[in-house]
């Protein structure tokens, strides 16, 4: 019994001694962890706030970029880098108008456009974008393409520390200098050689759109020749960049009037798709001059309109 009794008691002081040590390593690796942790969020911290003023010439998108199968080597994104002083106004409306409207009134994320989103999942719809500019530059920085809510988070976060470290013009100007806008093309400086051969500083109002335009999927859609549909999306966002900014970035087409040989001279066939009034008198058919009033309508109410934004550009 005595014996018995012994070998049990050893047992038990091994187990103890075991269960000691584990929680004594347990506890080493938490203190450790937390090191860890903790330093990473400060050297973490300390290069956002680096990149306010430092030009990066990587991001996490060209280093996961397959330059061999694109057939070109690795460039850095400083060589072709334009500050946002050299940068045109209108690539500067066209991304806004094209990626995110509400750019300027947003700390980083756009709760309505994620609850939108969110609500379209839910109900089984095509579910927009809705990551933001600032968004969409901490992705390219720092992270991946993947699609989960883990890197939704960090994403989310990120944006929200950029937007409130670096300032609008700031987060603009890289956005910028680190998009893609076709395979292995980054950043505006390089995009605007590559397809218009030109600085961008000389970019046209169609061709900023048009760069625009392929923005959402860059490895599918062209910029040169555009598609029909990135011609379409174009249009789109020339109308956006003149809604937002109030500057006549957009040319509507001029109406065409054509004359019918079977009716009275005072009959006629107009093909004017943005007509805004018809009246009918006893004299006949009459139809306002949409570019009249529009001209107009645009003069008496263009300081309201265009001082009530915040033009940051």
């Amino acid at each position: 019994m005595n014996v018995e009794h012994s070998e049990n008691e050893g047992q038990k002081t091994d187990f103890r001694e075991i269960a000691t040590k584990i929680w004594v390593y347990t506890k080493k690796t938490m203190k450790w962890a937390s090191i860890s942790f903790v330093g990473f969020v400060i050297i973490s911290f300390l290069i956002l706030v680096s990149l306010k003023w430092v030009n990066p010439s990587i991001t996490a998108f060209t280093l996961q970029e397959d330059w061999k199968e694109l057939g070109v080597e690795r460039y850095s994104l400083k060589e072709n880098w334009v500050d946002y002083e050299e940068i045109p106004q209108n690539i500067k409306w066209a991304v806004v108008a094209s990626e995110d409207q509400k750019y300027w009134q947003h700390p980083g994320i756009d709760l309505v456009a994620i609850a939108e989103a969110y609500q379209e999942m839910e109900e089984g719809e095509r579910v927009r974008g809705a990551s933001t500019i600032t968004q969409q530059v901490a992705k390219n920085l720092f992270l991946s393409s993947d699609k989960n809510y883990f890197r939704k988070g960090i994403e989310a976060g990120l944006a929200l520390t950029i937007d409130a470290l670096w300032g609008k013009e700031r987060v603009l100007e890289m956005y910028l200098n680190i998009v893609e806008f076709g395979p292995g093309v980054y950043g505006i400086g390089k995009a605007s050689n590559h397809f218009f051969n030109k600085d961008a500083k000389y970019l046209k109002d169609e061709e900023s759109a048009r760069m625009a335009a392929v923005l959402p999927n860059p490895k599918r859609m062209r910029v040169e020749p555009a598609s029909p549909y990135v011609q379409k999306r174009k249009d789109w966002i020339l109308r956006n960049m003149m809604n937002l900014s109030g500057i006549a970035y957009y040319n509507y087409p001029e109406p065409e009037v054509v004359k019918d040989s079977v009716q009275t001279d005072s009959m006629f066939i107009f093909d004017i798709p943005f007509i805004n009034r018809v009246e009918i008198s006893g004299i006949g058919l009459s139809l306002s001059d949409a570019r009249a009033v529009d001209k107009a309508n645009k003069d008496s109410s263009k300081t309201d309109s265009v001082m009530s934004r915040d033009l940051r550009f």
